[in-house]
């Protein structure tokens, strides 16, 4: 590890802290309906949106019916996007005449972009059209990270609130999310990327001679709008590339200001939320807290990257001497090299966005390790655009009741009392991820269906299978890049995977949001175990490790791990 290095780092964290307070309070101020400097522009759109739609802006809703409507919401943009890749070839905007998706591949990718993961099995420039990419997974890439947004925003509510039986509209919270929030953050930023390189246009593919001239026939460059797609896909959380090298692409992120920039637009909403939950609960203390708790677990795995990377293999160290000195390059572009691609990496895993500057499968089996355990903690390390600060609510609830099994008394928080239903609600959340990832993975494993994907034996065969189903049930879409999961199996089970991750996850936090509403404000005593204060932070970041760690060390033992102490003994594959 160099001091450069460490200092980007150091920088990262340091505009996310200085960025905390300014966004949360402009989405508190937004979701509370207080006055904005955007309300000249975007209250008057918000108003047709609800005469067309037909929309009560004042009713609220139960958290049932907010529920039922995200689900709803969700099921026709789904069906949406599946109708528009099966005919894109008659749809304009389609200069390569590309051919409809198949249909295994179609809902793979409409499930993906739904559910806010963007998981691609297929190579963009050649498998989807302008028009695809726009209408149909941009739109997406709005809509899954407004409805990320709204879901926090109703948590928060569901936490606030007293003797309530409603935690506010999700039509409204959706079209506020979008309007207010996405929209003018994304026009903004899709410039700055443009500054920089990132390209705009509607230009077909252009046909490009070599300059050497022993290179070969001409090579086809894609073209396309781009930095419009960029900003929402790092922003949203949603992680999706316009080309198949994602964010390591030159038209994607062309120099390292703008990878700089991208990591920040992937914590920026995140980040702000904690502020939010703070404002909203009026407990500043206790949002910084969990803003604390995060950062705690965000430095530790970004350091543990940069480490493990930092040093080659031993094979090719001990046959190159000069590769000891530059670390492990494989897989990383050498604009951005290891430190930036590190951070990149636990950034895009800590949160569930699942955009890559280099690839997780190159990395050594430890820094490959890392990111993974990101994903398999939940990603609630600031997380995916409202689902990150959802999923900390539900260990905070555990955290919460843990601490009152410590002094005897029943847990308390934000002067709630927590009971049974709660921590039930709680533990059917958390338990859903680990159900499905272990289970698909096993299957997998076991049968020609799943061993058909991978493209390496042994242990590391065993991680591509388990990264690829940690990432489609945790919503973040990134890949261990050697799989090959364009195949019925993978298409399926990953879609499977992906829905289950997602909708059958928040359901039982809304029953704790809309639970929590409907109780009364009990005044602290002194046996309440305070929410506000570091040793709180410590102990939510413990709660997080052990369930992550203990849950799936068997299985990270048998993959990166074992693989580990064989690369270790000089064992090659």
């Amino acid at each position: 590890m160099s001091a450069i290095g460490v200092s980007q780092i150091l920088l990262f964290l340091a505009v996310i802290l200085l960025i905390t307070k300014p966004i949360g309070v402009f989405l508190a101020r937004v979701f509370s309906g207080e006055k904005t400097l955007l309300d000249f522009a975007c209250r008057p759109a918000e108003r047709l949106i609800y005469r067309i739609c037909g929309v009560d802006e004042s009713q609220e809703m139960s958290w049932k019916q907010y529920g039922v409507a995200m689900l709803l919401f969700s099921a026709v943009s789904m069906l949406l996007l599946y109708l528009i890749e099966r005919v894109q070839y008659w749809l304009p905007l389609n200069p390569r005449r590309l051919a409809g998706v198949s249909p295994a591949l179609a809902w793979n990718t409409a499930v993906s972009f739904t559910t806010n993961t963007n998981w691609q099995a297929y190579v963009p420039e050649t498998t989807m059209s302008y028009f695809t990419q726009m209408a149909g997974l941009a739109y997406h890439n709005f809509v899954s990270a407004a409805v990320g947004i709204a879901l926090a925003i109703a948590v928060i509510r569901g936490i606030a609130r007293v003797n309530s039986s409603s935690i506010g509209n999700f039509w409204v919270d959706l079209t506020r999310a979008t309007l207010w929030v996405l929209l003018p953050a994304c026009f903004v930023l899709a410039l700055a990327l443009v500054s920089q390189g990132v390209i705009q246009n509607f230009h077909p593919y252009q046909q490009v001679q070599p300059l050497d001239a022993k290179a070969g026939a001409a090579q086809v460059i894609p073209q396309g709008p781009l930095a419009s797609q960029e900003a929402i896909k790092e922003l949203g959380t949603n992680g999706g590339g316009f080309f198949n090298a994602n964010s390591a692409h030159p038209y994607e992120n062309p120099t390292p200001l703008t990878n700089f920039l991208q990591v920040i637009m992937i914590f920026a909403i995140p980040s702000g939320l904690t502020y939010t939950l703070g404002r909203m609960t009026r407990s500043l203390r206790h949002g910084w807290a969990v803003w604390g708790a995060m950062a705690v677990l965000f430095l530790a795995g970004v350091f543990s990257i940069y480490a493990a990377e930092s040093h080659p293999t031993p094979a090719l160290a001990s046959a190159t001497p000069t590769a000891a000195a530059s670390g492990n390059m494989e897989g990383k572009e050498t604009r951005f090299g290891i430190a930036g691609s590190s951070l990149f990496a636990t950034v895009t895993t800590d949160a569930s966005c699942g955009a890559v500057n280099s690839m997780h499968d190159s990395f050594t089996p430890l820094g490959g390790m890392v990111p993974l355990i990101n994903i398999l903690l939940g990603e609630v390390v600031f997380g995916g655009v409202g689902a990150g600060l959802y999923g900390m609510i539900v260990f905070v609830i555990l955290t919460v009741f843990l601490a009152g099994l410590m002094v005897g008394r029943t847990p308390e928080y934000l002067g709630k009392k927590i009971e049974a239903f709660d921590v039930k609600m709680a533990m059917l959340s958390i338990l859903i991820f680990p159900i499905t990832v272990l289970s698909f993975t096993a299957i997998a494993s076991v049968t020609a269906a799943g061993h058909i994907g991978i493209t390496n034996p042994g242990p590391h065969g065993l991680t591509q299978i388990l990264y690829a189903y940690t990432s489609a049930t945790g919503n973040n879409g990134s890949a261990f890049a050697g799989i090959n999961a364009n195949t019925p199996w993978y298409n399926n089970s990953l879609g499977v995977a992906m829905l289950l991750g997602r909708f059958f996850a928040v359901i039982p936090i809304l029953a704790i949001a809309g639970n929590l509403a409907q109780k009364k404000s009990v005044a602290e005593s002194a046996g309440t175990f305070p929410v506000t204060t570091p040793l709180f932070s410590a102990l939510l970041v413990s709660t997080v490790l052990i369930v992550g760690a203990l849950t799936f060390f068997p299985v990270l033992g048998l993959g990166p791990i074992l693989e580990h102490l064989q690369m270790a003994a000089g064992k090659l594959f």
